[in-house]
């Protein structure tokens, strides 16, 4: 089968529905989100948000978002859960596999906090479905000249 065979999906495509696929591991009761880091066609490391290992998920306590009325985007500082760009970036480092130059396939826009990761962590694209409120991300995302591009859902 060729590249441009009838149903056969794209490489954007296809990455972004692997970051949908690891989404649903998500135990954050607000939004499942899931990020794939990719390089030269190979996944390297996946993310979903949620709280760390060993830690009991929303789910069990509670949402303190939620109970507290914080709005999206806002006071990142109060959840449990790490996002899924972090924890794509956290698995990475943890087995000792370079991002210098990857990917990222996110189903959800990144905020500030997994920003300015993603610049120190030398990610060199996000391509994103959903997005987000952050300003700021954006911003900065520009400044250190990565690119940002809207996959379409549809």
């Amino acid at each position: 089968m060729s590249a441009d065979s009838p149903g056969r999906p794209s490489w954007n495509s296809y990455f972004m529905d692997i970051a949908i696929l690891v989404a649903r591991r998500s135990t954050c009761l607000r939004r499942a989100v899931g990020a794939v880091l990719v390089k030269d066609r190979r996944i390297l490391a996946t993310g979903y948000n949620g709280a760390p290992g060993g830690v009991p998920h929303c789910a069990e306590t509670g949402c303190l978002r939620e109970k507290l009325n914080v709005p999206s985007g806002q006071r990142h500082e109060l959840c449990r859960g790490i996002h899924a760009e972090q924890n794509a970036i956290i698995q990475a480092a943890y087995h000792g596999v370079s991002i210098k130059g990857a990917d990222l396939y996110c189903t959800n826009q990144p905020c500030s906090i997994c920003a300015r990761m993603i610049i120190n962590a030398g990610i060199r694209a996000i391509y994103y479905q959903h997005g987000y409120q952050d300003e700021l991300a954006r911003e900065m995302l520009e400044e250190a000249h990565i690119g940002v591009h809207h996959l379409d859902p549809s």
